[in-house]
């Protein structure tokens, strides 16, 4: 699994590559962390290259979507492939981002 954040035009942007498995959530969220200090700006996740993600991956979207929330930022899917959003939609997720 591959988990870049940059800043883009104020927007905190993480791209994700490969597949969010349990074995990978651990490190994934490490990655991740710089989005839990989003600090007001809206965070993109990009996961044009994510070819699976497992309950534990979910749960790295809800974390970050609960603190994003909680200072007024708005979370941002992109790039989500037909097995993904399939997961989403099962579980009620695409519900709760913005799904592009």
């Amino acid at each position: 699994m591959n988990t870049t954040v940059t800043e883009q035009n104020g927007k905190l942007i993480a791209k994700l590559e490969g597949s969010l498995d349990t074995a990978a959530a651990e490190q994934t969220a490490q990655q991740l962390s710089p989005l839990q200090k989003c600090e007001g700006r809206d965070i993109v996740i990009d996961c044009t290259g994510l070819t699976y993600i497992s309950s534990s991956g979910l749960r790295i979207f809800l974390s970050i979507r609960k603190n994003a929330a909680i200072v007024g930022s708005h979370v941002t899917l992109t790039g989500i492939s037909d097995n993904i959003r399939d997961v989403l939609i099962t579980t009620g997720f695409h519900n709760l981002f913005t799904i592009e």
